[in-house]
């Protein structure tokens, strides 16, 4: 094993031999290399006065060799902010500018040994980081049964985790934490598990009430009472579009610091919150730890960045940092997230008529960008094909019943006719199912 590998993981083990357990095989042998290409690059930006002959990238007059096709697009910016490399963690300003904005919006985390957030290329990669850092063959991954297919993919098929599921819904139509809990205690034996928390779900639109977050919480400690190490891990993709009486903050700020079993990972980003799903700007976020752990855990992360994407792209990096700094921004975020709320109001304004009854059910919303449909008489993917091939409306599948709808991207004076011709699409099927 390398020595700067086997350096973090005795400080690791020495602050936390817990979270030293959850690591993987790649979680311990991963590093950043302090000796190579990239350190004495940065070495040499601080004292080659005369030339720097390190880094490969281009330089004409003074600044980054660029087109002018390309910079006359993107003018209002300093061409060394759009093109060097990143670094593999991130710009700095957004790294800080992040954590500000994570603490002001979640109070929770204030006081609990949170890291400085890493940047991701996006959500999909922080959750690879987590699996490659966590997973091996074999281990288990909790997530409810309404769920994002990508994490079969990321855990499962890369890493050969197992995926365990529970009900997302008790019968009360709540958050079922009693089935979070039995999922739990079953990897006794195992003495591990990694849990996702997905709120606002992707496919539902689902997020919990503050007791039912604290049931959540109780649940995964009593896991950990039990000798259970959990890697507890909060997928924040749709935070802040809370539309209603919900959990208004992440649970990573309670699960951070609450067991020593317990280890709390935040995984967010610009995606979503800030309207730019194309820049792939995320962030993944330790929590509830000393300095030593959070500088450890830092360098395995920028291992693992290090050895698939080297770093994200700096430009997108660079317009996040603009916004998060502009005065508008917050008057600008909130205007958008209110015609989200319009739009999911306008939603359960409409299923609740009574006029769709015989056809479906939904599942209870609150948030986030989606709601889901329960069909009762049709299959849900016979009805996404019609509903293409006969009305050109585009909804997703998801077994044999769910029908995921996202509102957000549909007008909210649009979103009767949505469902009226939905409706009509279920009809269609009954129909020539009667003949």
């Amino acid at each position: 094993m390398n020595p700067l590998a086997q350096q973090l993981n005795n400080t690791i083990a020495n602050e936390n031999t817990h979270v030293y357990e959850m690591l993987s095989n790649l979680g311990k042998e991963i590093y950043f290399p302090k000796v190579g290409i990239l350190s004495q690059s940065a070495e040499a930006k601080v004292k080659a006065t005369t030339f720097n002959a390190t880094i490969g990238t281009a330089l004409e007059n003074g600044k980054p060799m660029h087109l002018k096709v390309i910079q006359d697009t993107l003018s209002a910016y300093n061409p060394k902010d759009l093109y060097e490399y990143a670094p593999p963690a991130g710009k700095p300003e957004l790294r800080t500018a992040w954590r500000k904005k994570m603490l002001e919006e979640n109070p929770s985390l204030s006081d609990k040994g949170l890291g400085n957030p890493v940047v991701t290329n996006a959500l999909t990669h922080g959750l690879s980081i987590v699996a490659d850092l966590f997973t091996e063959a074999g281990d288990t991954v909790i997530i409810p049964d309404k769920n994002w297919e990508n994490y079969e993919l990321t855990f499962g098929i890369r890493r050969g985790a197992q995926i365990l599921n529970y009900p997302l819904y008790n019968s009360e139509r709540r958050f079922n934490a009693e089935g979070l809990r039995e999922a739990l205690l079953s990897q006794k034996d195992k003495g591990k598990a990694v849990v996702l928390l997905n709120f606002p779900n992707n496919p539902t639109g689902y997020t919990p009430g503050a007791e039912e977050g604290k049931q959540i919480v109780a649940v995964i400690k009593e896991a950990a009472e039990a000798g259970i190490n959990v890697v507890a891990v909060t997928d924040d993709a749709y935070f802040g579009l809370f539309f209603e009486d919900s959990m208004q903050e992440s649970l990573a700020g309670q699960l951070a610091g609450l067991h020593p079993r317990v280890l709390s990972i935040k995984i967010d980003g610009a995606t979503k919150e800030e309207f730019v799903w194309g820049f792939r700007v995320g962030f993944i976020t330790y929590a509830g730890l000393s300095d030593p752990m959070l500088a450890a855990l830092e360098q395995k992360t920028l291992g693992i960045i290090r050895a698939t994407i080297s770093s994200g792209p700096h430009p997108s990096q660079t317009f996040v940092l603009h916004a998060l700094n502009a005065p508008e921004f917050k008057e600008q975020k909130q205007e958008k997230a209110a015609i989200m709320k319009g739009r999911a109001n306008k939603v359960k304004s409409i299923l609740d008529t009574g006029k769709y009854d015989e056809s479906w059910d939904y599942y209870p919303f609150n948030s986030g960008y989606f709601m889901c449909l329960k069909l009762k008489t049709v299959d849900a993917e016979t009805l996404r094909v019609h509903l293409l091939n006969e009305y050109g409306i585009g909804t997703i599948a998801l077994g044999e019943t769910d029908l995921r709808v996202a509102f957000s991207c549909i007008e909210e004076v649009n979103l009767e006719e949505l469902f009226d011709s939905i409706f009509r699409g279920v009809q269609d099927l009954e129909k020539a199912a009667a003949k």
